[in-house]
């Protein structure tokens, strides 16, 4: 039988098959960089080179007024976009952005302290309904501040820079 964990949000659960690999670690020990955001007003060649100069595949969108997150950009995305013709680099972020579904959708908490077995099982749809996820937006325990953005990419290069 597995031994018992507990979530980050306190509930239990069992043990990840993931555990042993990342030892204890948290979201903090990925070092993720500070969040890049764009307005959805903002023109999508402005979104692009910002994340390009960064080295980032994925912006969040936030409300210009109240700095609520709206959603993200993925740059893979965008750039197919841009190539089929279905948005300029001229028009608004918006236009190109995908939505955070809030209605009917469990929202799934990851901070800095999030061990990293619950982010992989949350990148590979474990309590999210089975819907795989490419990215994870990285806040603060109230939501009120995007602290950063974690992707499997960052999964698979902390395993590979620590020792076993």
């Amino acid at each position: 039988m597995a031994a018992a964990t507990t979530t980050s949000t306190g509930e239990p659960r069992e043990k990840s098959p993931w555990a042993n690999k990342y030892r204890g670690a948290t979201v903090e020990d990925l070092d993720p960089p500070p969040a890049l955001s764009t307005s959805p007003h903002s023109p999508i060649s402005h979104a692009l080179m910002a994340a390009y100069e960064r080295d980032y595949t994925h912006l969040t969108v936030i409300h210009p007024e109240d700095k609520s997150l709206m959603g993200y950009i993925s740059i893979p995305h965008l750039q197919s976009l841009l190539k089929s013709g279905e948005v300029k680099d001229s028009d608004h972020v918006e236009k190109a952005m995908i939505r955070f579904k809030r209605k009917g959708k469990k929202y799934r908490l990851i901070t800095m302290e999030t061990k990293l077995e619950e982010l992989e099982g949350f990148f590979e749809g474990e309590g999210m309904g089975g819907s795989k996820q490419e990215f994870a937006v990285v806040t603060d325990f109230g939501r009120r501040f995007v602290l950063g953005v974690a992707t499997k990419e960052d999964l698979t290069k902390f395993l590979e820079r620590r020792p076993f």
